[in-house]
């Protein structure tokens, strides 16, 4: 699998895996599927009502209630920061190269260029972009400067730290506090990822920002350091 390096606003950088052509073509097959359902719900329910009470205007109904098919996939994207339904499901999203959040602009480029990557020639370019790029985009991406990232998170970090926690912990950093909901929740998503990925050096770094940011030094190992300045957060932020 292909990865890319993302910087985080704690000036660490950790690793998302590319999104491959077999989960973008399942995601693309769910909105299929909702776009169906769509149209199944439209034809029992709106067009039987139109063609009833006025068979003049059907032509004009059917074509408005093909907008919505339409533009389904530029305005999910917008609403939902760069997902689908059928992303969503398949864990995967939009983002820009540098990690970054994509712009609605920048999935208008994506929407327009579908009409080349996907409709024009049958799939065909889309798909033989992906396949043939470093980072896996089709011709709209690569316009757009974005790219399509895994974000499924396989372990749960309240699993792992938060749960360890009683009401009988005793705090060893009293000044964890201090960190922002914010810091806490990207110190554990990194933490989560370097663990995952077994990068012993984004972990390390973490550790510095930390103990920076916080301005404190401990002799705790790097791990054990993190949990214990999550736990303490989650302890005396509980409070």
């Amino acid at each position: 699998m292909s990865n890319t390096a993302i910087n985080t606003a704690q000036n660490v950088n950790i690793e998302y895996v590319y999104a491959g052509l077999g989960k973008r073509i399942l995601a693309f097959i769910i909105d299929a599927l909702v776009l169906f359902a769509y149209i199944i719900i439209l034809t029992f329910t709106v067009y039987r009502a139109i063609s009833v009470l006025d068979g003049d205007n059907d032509i004009g109904a059917y074509e408005l209630s093909m907008i919505p098919i339409f533009i389904y996939s530029l305005i999910m994207h917008i609403i939902f920061n760069g997902r689908t339904v059928g992303k969503f499901i398949m864990g995967i999203k939009v983002v820009k190269e540098d990690g970054s959040p994509a712009r609605w602009s920048d999935f208008i480029v994506r929407w327009i260029v579908r009409l080349v990557d996907l409709w024009l020639f049958m799939f065909t370019v889309g798909t033989v972009s992906i396949l043939l790029t470093d980072k896996q985009q089709r011709l709209g991406d690569m316009m757009a400067k974005t790219i399509v990232i895994n974000t499924r998170k396989s372990v749960n970090i309240s699993h792992t730290i938060l749960q360890e926690v009683d009401e009988g912990y005793q705090p060893i950093f009293l000044n964890a506090h201090l960190l922002s909901d914010i810091q806490a929740n990207e110190i554990k998503e990194i933490y989560r990822l370097a663990g995952q990925s077994r990068d012993y050096n984004v972990l390390h770094q973490l550790r510095l920002k930390i103990e920076s940011i916080l301005q404190i030094k401990s002799d705790l190992k790097d791990g054990q350091f993190v949990r214990t300045v999550l736990k303490d957060y989650f302890h005396l932020t509980s409070k």
